[in-house]
């Protein structure tokens, strides 16, 4: 059983006693401790608040979600419910609104046993981490309170948020529906039982594409393979895609904020070149700087100074992206997980933004995917991880492995990360689960892994 309460939401497995594990009582909790804060940022300005609350397909989600509304009813909020949502979804409808605030209901990319509360702030962003630790206060003081019988909250329920999410992208200046609609995409999709199965289809049909294969397309949360779209996990739609002599296979995960592509000949794309390939489209329409996090390919960088920007680092977690983006006024930035953030949309990851743009790119560039991964260097990184027990020093760790590699650059500002001539290493703990990342990167696939090795070795030596 784990709970975990970081800037990143409230995330545990389902299951076991409270404190322990994402228990009734701590869905409870922490919703009420949300009202709270939220109430607190409009203090003595209105009378009345409002929060747009959506899940994923999973499992547990529909429990939680009715657990999520009825505490916010209690403390007085109107909820405006989407239901069965995604999580870019839900932030464009906190604008659509003209809401306080929201709540996703999803673990994103982990398993089935695990669900989350994602926090949102009244402009659709996750909550800064000044934010985040006066609400842990709130709950783990249970300072909160429920409203009379004559305060209590509203239900509206909105069907329409996802259709108006994509009427938005579609209408974007850089997306040219006509260009896609003459390519006639083939589209291979893995919608890994969840929330995909329902906003890709759509979009693509939006978008003028009408040869669409579905795979895991049951929204049921019992997901047919490990959620986070990683290339081991993607077999399926690699054998797929080529079987069906499709043009392009695409994979999210289960709240579409996450994105990976797949050539034609069912190899990977690669999620850390998602953002590379559409901040290259966007930076050819909209000259401008990018940011990725700590942990994302140094390709980005390359391509961001061959369009005359400037590329930024910042810490790991969406967060830390976005405000690092606002910071330098940056046109596009992300995640190497297969992250886009596009400002012009929403500040927050969004898989269908993220594919209407490089459907756009691909049908104007007149190239195959694969042709288009060919013009972009070829960068390796390794992604590992470690389990951690209880207890585990994780401060201590990086201090040891800071003396030990003491002759090579380091950089302290999210975990540990150590340059190696024109390689790096990035580690960190994770903010949602109980594990310390290990991602290496380098020109040679073995030189990263072996990178990665290394470091892991080490850390197991420190523990």
């Amino acid at each position: 059983m784990a709970l975990i309460k970081s800037i990143s939401g409230i995330r545990g497995t389902i299951g076991g006693k409270p404190a322990n594990s994402l228990s009734p009582l701590d869905v409870v909790k922490f919703t009420a401790a949300y009202a709270e804060w939220l109430k607190q940022q409009t203090q003595d300005k209105k009378n009345r608040y409002s929060v747009v609350v959506g899940r994923d397909g999973r499992i547990s989600g529909l429990y939680i979600q009715q657990l999520v509304i009825s505490t916010l009813v209690a403390s007085g909020i109107d909820v405006i419910n989407l239901d069965l949502s995604t999580t870019p979804t839900v932030e464009m409808a906190v604008g659509f609104n003209n809401a306080d605030g929201g709540i996703i209901i999803t673990a994103s990319h982990n398993g089935t046993e695990w669900n989350a509360l994602k926090l949102l702030n009244g402009q659709g962003e996750f909550l800064s981490a000044a934010d985040g630790e006066n609400l842990l206060a709130l709950a783990e003081n249970e300072a909160f309170g429920f409203v009379t019988v004559d305060k209590i909250g509203t239900v509206t329920n909105d069907a329409l948020a996802m259709e108006k999410h994509i009427e938005t992208i579609v209408q974007l200046p850089m997306v040219d529906v006509e260009a896609i609609k003459k390519k006639k995409f083939k589209v291979v999709v893995d919608c890994i039982n969840s929330t995909g199965a329902i906003a890709v289809p759509a979009l693509l049909k939006a978008l003028g594409v009408k040869d669409i294969i579905l795979l895991n397309e049951e929204v049921n949360g019992k997901f047919a393979h490990n959620p986070e779209p990683l290339p081991q996990h993607l077999n399926g739609i690699c054998n797929e895609v080529k079987k069906q002599h499709a043009d392009i296979g695409i994979a999210v995960d289960p709240d579409v904020d996450r994105l990976c592509f797949i050539c034609e000949d069912g190899s990977l794309f690669g999620e850390e070149y998602t953002l590379v390939a559409v901040a290259d489209y966007v930076l050819q329409q909209t000259k401008g700087n990018t940011v990725s996090n700590l942990s994302s390919t140094r390709a980005l960088k390359d391509v961001t100074l061959k369009h005359g920007g400037e590329y930024f680092p910042s810490a790991v977690g969406e967060v830390n992206v976005v405000t690092k983006m606002k910071e330098v006024n940056a046109v596009i930035g992300g995640e190497g997980n297969g992250g886009v953030i596009l400002p012009q949309l929403h500040y927050g990851r969004d898989a269908l933004a993220g594919i209407a743009l490089f459907l756009t790119y691909l049908a104007k560039n007149n190239k195959s995917v694969l042709q288009l991964r060919k013009t972009y260097p070829d960068y390796f990184i390794s992604k590992n991880k470690i389990e951690l027990s209880n207890g585990v020093n994780t401060n201590s760790i990086f201090e040891q492995l800071q003396r030990k590699y003491k002759n090579h650059p380091v950089n302290t500002e999210d975990g540990l990360k150590i340059e190696f001539d024109k390689d790096w290493v990035h580690l960190r703990t994770s903010n949602t689960e109980p594990i310390i990342r290990i991602y290496a990167e380098s020109n040679f696939e073995t030189t990263a892994d072996n990178i990665a090795r290394r470091l892991m070795a080490d850390i197991k030596e420190y523990m």
